[in-house]
């Protein structure tokens, strides 16, 4: 009896000669009549940035946390053994599966003519329209539930299939040549995987979680801990840009862990960090409207209610002195500046000879030298923002990066 395994995959670029990678991948098992017997999906970290985000829809954020490829590859082969895989342009998924696992030293049986491909096949039981999944699709009357993700692809994709099926007398028999080589592969036995999958979130930004809600609820001490203002310093790094990644968000977690702050006591310092901006707005006697907006979107990032920004405006200067320096990051001339990530419609060259021309040190590695990463994706999962987040090193987006230079007079040269 033939059964099948529909792959879909999602990835960084389009080829893995350029080091893109999978980002997600979905399998759906069907029997020999193209029925969905099982399903199996997760998101994949790629040790490198996203990719267009714009056309699969996801971020460095989504990618938080999720398995590297070498930690499901197990569950892959298991799904893949002993079925006919089937994709839709079966020569991209395939070249990117073999060589994630080429990657791991592992070589597997698939490639663009190892298994079924029904965009080649929509040329006989679709004979009209273009190839491309949603134009497929729609000549069957079926609707992607979400296109460019995995699971919601390869569920098209085993439609296709299913139809395909019902329009021939036989198709096992009529790609027998195909199917049974490809049943017999011989994929390689792995280590168990732990089962960690991490699926597509609805929307990552509404599903979280503030991330003092993780921190332990007690009775506040009459002191807090003198170290403390490491944990001012890492608030004012991390609100550089004025987001809060994931990975910002568990350092500073991990660093309350470390000083001992209770929730209570996080909250107060959080406070008092937005009072000393409160300070710095008022210096000049005027509270623009700019200013109070930065001061609500401060609040809003550190869980302060609304009303904390009228508070931080009205603290007596003399109250709650911070001995750390708040507020006075910014770029000089000779500081080395680090590029990761590609930017729609700005070219990467252009953006260095800005960089040069200001006077800015331009590199391509992190090191204990480097001043700024700017990324395109703050939550970027580069060898670069992993290199920078080990050595401290501030990461801010591009929008932040060009903020930085018009308000120390550079200006944004594009």
């Amino acid at each position: 009896m033939t059964s099948y395994a529909i792959v879909d995959l999602e990835t960084t670029g389009f080829s893995p000669a350029h080091h893109h990678r999978v980002i997600e991948i979905a399998i759906v098992l069907a029997d020999d009549a193209g029925t969905v017997t099982d399903e199996w999906e997760t998101l994949l970290d790629p040790r490198r940035d996203v990719g267009a985000s714009e056309i699969h829809g996801l971020t460095g954020a989504d990618l938080y946390g999720a398995p590297t490829f070498d930690m499901v590859a197990a569950d892959v082969v298991s799904l893949l053994r002993g079925r006919v895989p089937v994709a839709h342009n079966l020569s991209f998924d395939a070249l990117f599966l073999a060589a994630e696992f080429e990657r791991m030293g592992v070589s597997v049986p698939i490639g663009p003519t190892f298994g079924l491909c029904t965009m080649r096949l929509a040329g006989l039981y679709l004979p009209d329209g273009p190839r491309n999944l949603a134009s497929c699709c729609d000549c069957i009357g079926c609707r992607i539930e979400s296109a460019h993700a995995a699971l919601a692809d390869a569920r098209a994709t085993a439609r296709l299939l299913a139809h395909y099926i019902a329009a021939d007398d036989d198709f096992a028999a009529s790609w027998r040549d195909a199917i049974g080589p490809a049943q017999r592969g011989a994929w390689p036995s792995l280590p168990s995987s732990s089962g960690w999958c991490v699926t597509r979130p609805r929307s990552a930004a509404s599903q979280r979680d503030h991330f003092l809600g993780r921190l332990a609820v007690r009775t506040p001490r009459s002191e807090i801990h003198p170290e403390a203002n490491s944990y001012l310093t890492l608030i004012d790094r991390a609100l550089l840009d004025r987001h809060l990644s994931r990975h910002e968000e568990d350092e500073l977690v991990s660093l309350a862990e470390l000083l001992g702050l209770s929730r209570a006591e996080a909250a107060a310092l959080h406070a008092k960090y937005l009072n000393a901006l409160g300070r710095l707005a008022l210096a000049d006697g005027v509270v623009t409207r700019e200013e109070r907006s930065d001061l609500e979107r401060v609040a809003d990032l550190l869980g302060l209610a609304a009303s904390a920004v009228d508070a931080a405006l009205e603290a007596d200067e003399a109250q709650e002195p911070v001995s750390c320096c708040i507020g006075d990051f910014c770029l000089k001339p000779g500081d080395a500046v680090v590029f990761t990530g590609e930017v729609p419609g700005i070219e990467r060259a252009d953006l260095e000879i800005q960089a040069r021309t200001l006077g800015l040190r331009v590199t391509g590695a992190v090191s204990r030298r480097t001043h700024l990463v700017v990324a395109a994706d703050p939550d970027s999962l580069s060898g670069k923002a992993r290199k920078a987040r080990d050595l401290g090193v501030p990461i801010v987006g591009y929008p932040a990066y060009f903020q930085m230079l018009d308000s120390s007079g550079g200006g944004r040269v594009i």
